[in-house]
């Protein structure tokens, strides 16, 4: 194709080896989507429109931005809705340099939302996940709403757990799946998403729809060329139009027809190179690499972390433990996906970390700089310094926090415990720093809680959408909240390693703890005091072997031990 992107036509591949693709951004269809009905729109373009139209009206500036409570007031939602809703583009924007990621969180409501931003994030409110299928034809990724899958009413009447288990790799859509579905997402809605962000000009009698550069350029949100091992090549460098341009001039509008034709011509060769790879993995060749789904590493003794392109997979994980600091990650994203009875410790500096279908377990994220989501978990223990976290269908876990932004709770939660942030490691407070995580405060104890989910619905919307409340999480007691001490075969000790806790505790935790410890002091002393016969203090030694034994089986730190058993 004459505007595509090859090795031998166009300059950000041609060091590359190989072509590169268009890919859809997971990130706003993994972690932007809303359980909020007001941002859910049917029939999009209609609705957009006008919308569009009121938000300009209502913003400042140029370009147009507006504020919490300018959104609160064009969409009709709560003002408290209307921050998470900025919290949660700043979230999912690819540009660092966008006014709304660069701002403090307290700042966000007022430095506000670009509008053609805003409107791109609407628009996609209404995705949903693909749904699970047993064959991975082209077609079988087509946009399924509204009808159904006949896994839905098998899959729906499970608990979450249960839900969990089953969807195994043979019936779960893997990442390369769900990102083509992604991509044929944005292939089927892309004129009316063009049209959005169009400007009319008139000429030779009949009104032209056209895109400048500016506005070209918010389809990044949605789209980039992906290459391996990296973030990606945003739109706007790979595309052909604007590519001459001169830069002390404005760019030349380009019709919309021109960029709607381009776009769907890369989608399509896209599209055709994933099916082609699926379509020689079905047919036994033994040799076709697969970049985009999460293969076992058949000779690590773990065999359950791999990488695709900047997305790291730990998965499988049984009854052991594994660490992953930032030498043993590629890109800025890690999944946690169906590990049990296990400690993970990924001690690095990221931007987004998913932790899914996991039980009995102990996992350990560094610093998460964008956004966390914990889904269909139980049992577990999550302890995380991240900006923000999203917790949705989990049971019995318990979230150690040091977290910027109210952690949302959504979904069929049963049993949840908040609790301060509990631990730390040498590299923390410089991996902090990296990705903006501010230790100075921490709302870990101000859940903002949202809808239950729609369990006929809940594997093709991330979220799910209802008026019913979804249970809150209470507060983990003061006299259960103990420190977590991660072993110190991490390294990297220097002089401003971190060395203790850099959250503060709440005053009460901080009081539990100080009690604990004159406590412990009080048994030591107590017990080197006894006088007590050979016989007795062999039997009083046993005896507090079994106890501790017995903790550390229902406490769940039997777990820790893990990391001592041999490779």
């Amino acid at each position: 194709m004459d505007d595509g992107i090859e090795p031998s036509t166009s300059s950000p591949s041609s060091l590359n080896k190989e072509p590169v693709f268009l890919r859809a951004r997971r990130e706003p269809f993994e972690y932007g989507l809303l359980p909020i009905s007001k941002l859910i729109f049917s029939d999009r373009t209609a609705t957009l429109g006008p919308l569009k139209e009121k938000l300009i009206q209502r913003a400042s500036s140029s370009p147009p931005r507006i504020d919490a409570d300018g959104i609160s007031e064009v969409l009709q939602i709560s003002i408290e809705n209307a921050h998470l809703v900025l919290d949660t583009l700043a979230a999912v924007l690819p540009s660092d340099s966008d006014p709304l990621v660069s701002a403090k969180p307290h700042e966000l409501g007022s430095v506000g939302a670009n509008v053609d931003d805003l409107i791109l994030f609407l628009y996609i409110q209404s995705y949903k996940r693909l749904l699970p299928k047993t064959h991975k034809d082209s077609a079988s990724v087509a946009d399924v709403w509204p009808s159904t899958s006949a896994f839905d009413g098998y899959l729906s009447a499970l608990s979450p757990m249960q839900l969990v288990r089953t969807n195994s790799r043979r019936f779960m859509p893997s990442q390369a799946d769900e990102e083509a579905h992604q991509l044929s997402y944005l292939e089927k809605h892309m004129e009316n998403i063009i049209a959005l962000l169009a400007e009319p000009v008139e000429g030779n009698d009949e009104e032209t729809l056209v895109l400048t550069f500016e506005r070209f350029e918010h389809l990044g949100f949605l789209m980039q060329f992906g290459e391996k091992g990296s973030e990606g090549i945003p739109l706007n460098q790979a595309a052909p139009f604007f590519a001459n341009s001169d830069p002390n001039m404005p760019s030349v509008p380009i019709p919309a027809a021109q960029v709607h034709e381009w776009i769907l011509q890369n989608i399509a060769e896209a599209l055709e190179h994933s099916s082609e790879r699926v379509s020689s993995k079905e047919n036994g060749s033994p040799h076709t690499p697969d970049q985009d789904v999460a293969m076992f590493d058949a000779t690590s003794p773990l065999k359950g972390s791999a990488c695709t392109r900047s997305l790291n997979f730990i998965e499988g994980i049984s009854k052991t433990s594994l660490t992953k600091q930032a030498s043993d990650l590629n890109g800025s994203s890690v999944k946690v996906l169906n590990c049990h009875d296990s400690v993970i410790y990924i001690l690095a500096p990221l931007r987004y970390a998913t932790v899914y279908g996991c039980s009995d377990a102990t996992i350990v994220l560094g610093a998460i700089g964008k956004a966390v989501r914990v889904e269909h978990c139980e049992r577990v223990q999550v302890i995380v310094a991240a900006k923000q976290i999203c917790i949705a269908n989990c049971r019995e876990c318990v979230f150690f926090l040091g977290i910027n932004q109210r952690p949302l709770i959504l979904g069929d939660n049963h049993k949840l415990k908040v609790a301060p942030y509990n631990t730390y490691y040498p590299q923390l407070e410089e991996h902090m720093i990296q990705v903006g995580v501010d230790a100075s405060f921490n709302r870990w104890n101000e859940p903002l809680v949202l809808g239950m989910v729609d369990l006929h619905d809940s594997l093709s919307h991330p979220a799910g959408v209802s008026d019913v409340q979804s249970e809150s999480a209470t507060c983990l007691d003061p006299d259960q909240f103990t420190n977590f001490l991660i072993p110190n075969w991490v390294g990297g000790e220097s002089p401003k390693s971190t060395k203790h806790n850099p959250f503060p505790l709440p005053e009460v935790y901080m009081a539990s703890q100080q009690k604990n410890l004159q406590n412990l002091g009080e048994i030591k002393q107590s017990l080197r005091e006894l006088q007590l016969e050979e016989s007795r203090k062999r039997e009083l030694s046993s005896a507090l072997h079994v106890y501790f034994k017995d903790w550390l089986y229902t406490s769940g730190n039997i777990r820790q031990l893990y990391c001592l058993q041999g490779d």
